[in-house]
Order: structure tokens, then sequence, then C-alpha cells
């Protein structure tokens, strides 16, 4: 025979279902919450992130990626001068206008590689290649924002900043965190699509040599050229996503919405088994009654608890697979890293623990007397 912990909850399958449907839909809303708020700070980063760069080297006060300020490109040379430095490109990242055949216009954002280099490249292509931006006025962008573009496939003609711009490829799931999707274009091309001079970038991306000090080759090139700021990649990447996570706004809100998510969660979770815990208060009270410790009848209640969160986890966890999966093809991506899966399983454990606590209060002043009582 089981012991009371799992005949007591799996006695009543209507009240069971209520529990664990309450505790699925905590663990879904607050991975759906939490999964938006890294999807949204996942995304500010996205191009820094993917570089192959060490250092990024930008103008004075460039506070995030989105905001470069040009300045000469032939600082690049004095850049491939300092000790240290194996390999070190210009890139253009600018808001520029794309003009849809329907004659509508979108934002979108250019950026501008060396094709040729491998310190900034568009990833996970689905259609076309890296090398085929070598081909005149060619630019390949995300197939998320087809619709959005006006795009349908390879080959088509449009405008970006009054220059042709022709779709040579597609990747997937390359969002922006603005509504201005990034398109990407051989550098010269950038420069047109950009209105910058020929002889300006917005960015320089160093690769510092095998077994070099990264700090010391950092420090030489602020020494070697002038009126610039040299950041390591991990350093611009945590400034962008602060700018727009932080003083935006933005961020504080969705950081908000996955508190709340928590909040209700446990609200949800603690109503539930509390009334599940309320509906046997007679059979806790005969336990009472028949010289039971109150540390035993703690026991089956935490029993209980436990049981239901890892049922309830494993279910809400499907259920979280498939929604995912689904937000993959929409504009806000919810992102459940393997390290979050894991802490939610804790958390889930965590609120029915805190539940069942808080039905213990009312077990404990159970009068074993009630039991025979009318």
């Amino acid at each position: 025979m089981p012991p009371l912990a799992q005949r007591n909850l799996f006695h009543d399958k209507v009240r069971l279902a209520v529990t664990l449907t309450g505790i699925v839909f905590s663990v879904v809303l607050i991975v759906v919450q939490l999964g938006l708020f890294f999807g949204f700070t996942t995304a500010t980063s996205n191009l820094i992130d993917h570089s192959n760069a060490d250092l990024w080297m930008t103008s004075k006060n460039v506070p995030y990626v989105e905001q470069g300020v040009a300045f000469s490109e032939r600082k690049l040379y004095q850049v491939r001068a300092v000790p240290g430095v194996a390999d070190a490109q210009k890139i253009i990242a600018h808001w520029t206008g794309w003009k849809r055949h329907d004659g509508g216009q979108e934002s979108v954002q250019i950026v501008g590689i060396n094709v040729d280099d491998s310190l900034e490249r568009p990833w996970n292509l689905v259609e076309g290649r890296v090398e085929d931006l070598k081909s005149p006025d060619s630019v390949i962008l995300d197939e998320l924002y087809k619709q959005k573009l006006g795009v349908t496939r390879v080959g088509e003609v449009f405008e970006i900043g009054g220059y042709r711009a022709r779709v040579v490829g597609f990747t997937r799931g390359i969002r922006s965190f603005t509504t201005s999707p990034y398109v990407f274009t051989s550098f010269k091309n950038a420069q047109n699509f950009a209105a910058l001079r020929e002889d300006q970038t917005l960015f320089i991306l160093v690769k510092v040599a095998p077994g070099a000090d990264l700090q010391q080759v950092r420090q030489g090139l602020l020494d070697h050229v002038k009126d610039v700021e040299v950041f390591t990649t991990g350093e611009f990447s945590h400034m962008t996503t602060f700018y727009w996570m932080f003083t935006t706004g933005a961020g504080v809100a969705v950081l908000i919405a996955a508190v709340l998510g928590l909040v209700v969660g446990f609200v949800v979770v603690a109503q539930t088994i509390y009334a599940t815990t309320m509906d046997h208060i007679r059979e806790y009270g005969t336990l009472k009654a028949m010289g039971a410790p109150n540390s035993y009848v703690y026991k089956v209640i935490m029993k209980q608890a436990a049981i239901s969160a890892v049922i309830g986890y494993g279910l809400g966890m499907i259920v979280s697979v498939f929604v995912v999966r689904g937000s993959q093809a929409g504009g806000a991506a919810i992102l459940m890293p393997p390290s979050m899966a894991v802490a939610m399983f804790f958390v889930t454990l965590l609120m029915c623990v805190g539940a069942a606590l808080v039905s213990i209060n009312k077990v404990m002043r159970i009068d074993p007397a009630m039991v025979f009582k009318g």
C-alpha cells in the first residue's frame, strides 16, 4: 500500500487536477516572463556577442552599439601597428531607411562588414552565402522580417538610403531589440546606404594575438590612437544591454513583469495547495486524535507538496517548451537556457513547499475533538 501522502494526494483525482493545473499555470507564466526578459537582453547585444572580436574601438562617449559616431577609417592602420593586434577590421552599424515595393518606408540597421574577414559576419544562414555579399548592392536579412520589409524571395531589389539593394540571402533568429531589423552588407555598400563619407567608419574590431595580454593591447591602442575609446566585447555588450534595458525603461517593465510572474505564481500555488490541505482537514484531525505527532502530519503535507511540485514542474516544462518554440516565429523571442530550466525546478519546489508551510499553520491549530463532532 502506498504511503499516506500519495494516497491522500491521488485519492481525489479532481482536486489533484486542480492543484496541478495551478502549478502548471504558474510554471508557464514564470517561464514566459523570465524568458521574455532573457530574450530582450540577448537581442540588445546580438551584434556584439556574435562577433569574434576581443576589443571594440569607438568614438568618444558612445553609449551603445546603435549610437556609433563616425571617425576616420585611417585609424585602422594605426590599430594594426599596435603590438599584440592579430587582426583589425572596420565595421558600420547605422540606422537608415528601407523602401518597400508598395512605397512604404521602414527603418533598418545597416551592418557593413569586410566579407573576407571573420570578425563580424551574419550567422545562422538558411539561404545564400556570406560570400554573396561581394556582389554589388547585395544584402542579407533575417527571414523573421520578410513581411515587415515586403520581401518574399532572394533576388528581389529594393532601395536603401536612396541606393539599390538586392536580397541575396536570409538568416534565422537574428533579432534586434528595436523595431529596426539588421541588414548585413559589404562595408562599401554600407557607406552608401548610411550616407557616410568614403573615409569614415563607426567601429574598429580588434582580435588580440594568441598569448598577448588583452589589457596591455587595450592600453596600447589607447596610447597610439587618439580620440577613441576601447572596450572589451563583454564590456561593450553590457553597456548596450544596460542602456536598452534600464536607461530607456523598457527592460524595467519586462523585469517588473517577470517579478510579478513569480508573485502571481506563488499566490496561485499557495491557494491551490492550501485548498487541498483544507479539504483533508478532518483526516489530519483523525491522525492527531490517534496520537500522531505534529511532525508526522507536517511530513505528510510537505511530501504531498513535493510530489505536486515534481509532477507540476514536469507538465509545466512540457507546455513551456511548446510556448518557447512557438515564440521563435514571432517578434519577441522567449528564451529558456538549460540553467533557467534547472532553476525553475527549484523555484517550483520552493513555491509548493512555501505554500505548504502556509497551510501547516492551520493544521497546527486543529482540535482532535472535531473528528467526533457532527
